[in-house]
């Protein structure tokens, strides 16, 4: 019974976590636009090879990733709206006794690092202006770019035949997003799940067209 409660207390603070939030400003709506525009690409390449079953499928999931960028963009809360709901749960779940109280910090001398947390310190210090860049704007474009790049190449060339590997890594999409549809209808976002559903079906389709049109 003390492991379903924790398990019970796991899925009451982890599930908020599929909701998602709204994107704001343009770098927040990018990555949400990207997988439209790759597999929208994927899905023309496959189309102008004669591969019309591979077309369908990348259209599909272009078609889902559309729904749930629609969806977050109407249906999602904001970001201060997912933090105060968040701040909310683990209050809650404090009063309930499910989580500890936070406990007054210790004094400056009780809490003198190791030495082999002075070390992670340094390491992290020496680090920090790595950290800093991949915050930027220009990173996060480049960075969108490039995977947008290999997102088309890798779409054109795989799965190249019904494999096992080609199954296990279809079937991984499909399970992963099984929960977000399910939270979506929870929370009544008929267009968000419509959009999760159809990129588990294009990867289905992906399956199929495998083992209709193998490529060379």
């Amino acid at each position: 019974m003390a492991r379903d409660d924790s398990w019970a207390q796991v899925l009451r603070v982890g599930l908020p976590i599929l909701d998602g939030a709204r994107p704001s400003g343009m770098l927040g709506w990018v990555p949400r636009v990207a997988p439209v525009v790759t597999q929208a690409a994927v899905g023309a390449g496959h189309w102008a090879a004669g591969r019309r079953r591979r077309a369908l499928a990348a259209w599909t999931s272009a078609a889902g990733y559309g729904l749930v960028a629609w969806g977050l963009g109407t249906e999602a809360p904001t970001p201060a709206e997912v933090r105060e709901n968040m701040q909310q749960n683990m209050q809650r779940l404090q009063g309930e006794g499910a989580l500890p109280e936070p406990g007054p910090k210790a004094p400056a001398a009780a809490r003198t690092p190791a030495p082999a947390a002075r070390r992670l310190n340094r390491y992290l210090a020496r680090a920090a202006p790595l950290f800093k860049a991949t915050g930027t704007p220009q990173y996060k474009l480049a960075s969108t770019a490039v995977g947008m790049a290999l997102g088309v190449w890798w779409g054109l060339r795989h799965p190249r035949r019904l494999t096992v590997l080609a199954i296990a890594s279809e079937s991984y999409t499909v399970v992963f997003y099984v929960p977000w549809v399910a939270r979506a209808v929870q929370r009544r976002r008929p267009r968000i799940a419509a959009g999760w559903a159809l990129v588990a079906a294009g990867s289905v389709a992906r399956l199929r067209a495998a083992s209709a049109e193998p490529l060379r």
